[in-house]
């Protein structure tokens, strides 16, 4: 799906959070009215892109780009209209460097499937980490409102996360919020509505979200540890900034935060 970096934000948390955001291929998007389609109703070309697809996303999962590539190329050439393997050549050419062609194999996914909310995230999500941020937010708001899309909380979080990089933090807090109450459990919206409250100068409500975070064990890291930390220093609790600190200097030891709260780095 891959994070904000204003305010040290959590890239574990958020990295992973954006990868399931990016790994979006199917969806039920723009099958509205339509009859289902089953495997009787598939070509011999449309089923051989279909299994070239899946094993193009799965090397995609592990890491193997060239092999993915070549997957996806292959399902493209049984069956050049299928959206989903352009949506997915986007992916694997933002990951390999090459933003020309991962742009146009975005656009020509939605080109070919307007309503595909998946495609208009993985797309915004490209655009935004390249500082274009009025189209990102055009595409972001296009996989919100797109029909049958069931990954409005991942997409509010992105969402939240670059209108954050963009400076629009009041924007990005309520985004966050939208976000927060449709899966108040996912720590990575957790954090970065924390971190953006904090950039606000809204320490009291930006313990309140991290807290939640670190009260869940699996959730804790450095960089969890980090943030309550700071927002316990902002807040002028020096006890509880340091009880913060103890747990990351015992639990994360050779970490970046742990490094930076014994040189008292905490703006």
């Amino acid at each position: 799906m891959t994070g904000s970096r204003r305010l040290a934000p959590p890239r574990r948390l958020l990295a992973a959070c954006c990868l399931g955001l990016a790994v979006l291929l199917g969806g039920c998007a723009g099958t509205a009215g339509r009859d289902i389609v089953t495997a009787s109703d598939e070509t011999d070309a449309q089923k051989r892109a279909r299994i070239r697809l899946e094993l193009a996303s799965g090397y995609f999962a592990r890491g193997q780009l060239e092999t993915a590539l070549d997957e996806v190329k292959q399902a493209i050439q049984a069956d050049p209209n299928r959206a989903e393997a352009y949506s997915l050549r986007g992916l694997i050419y933002a990951a390999l460097g090459d933003e020309r062609f991962a742009d146009e194999s975005f656009r020509r996914a939605l080109q070919l499937n307007p309503r595909d909310g998946n495609a208009a995230h993985n797309h915004a999500w490209f655009l935004c980490q390249r500082g274009r941020f009025a189209e990102a937010m055009t595409q972001f708001d296009a996989a919100l409102a797109a029909p049958l899309y069931r990954d409005a909380s991942k997409t509010l979080l992105a969402k939240g996360v670059c209108q954050a990089r963009a400076g629009e933090l009041a924007e990005a807090e309520k985004t966050l919020v939208r976000g927060y109450e449709l899966d108040p459990g996912n720590p990575a919206t957790g954090v970065n509505l924390a971190l953006v409250l904090l950039r606000r100068g809204e320490a009291e409500r930006a313990r309140f979200y991290v807290r939640r975070v670190n009260s869940v064990p699996e959730y804790v890291t450095a960089e969890t540890l980090w943030l309550a930390a700071r927002i316990e220093h902002r807040l002028g609790n020096r006890v509880g900034a340091e009880e913060f600190g103890s747990q990351l200097r015992r639990r994360f030891p050779q970490s970046a935060q742990a490094a930076a709260y014994d040189k008292g780095l905490f703006e």
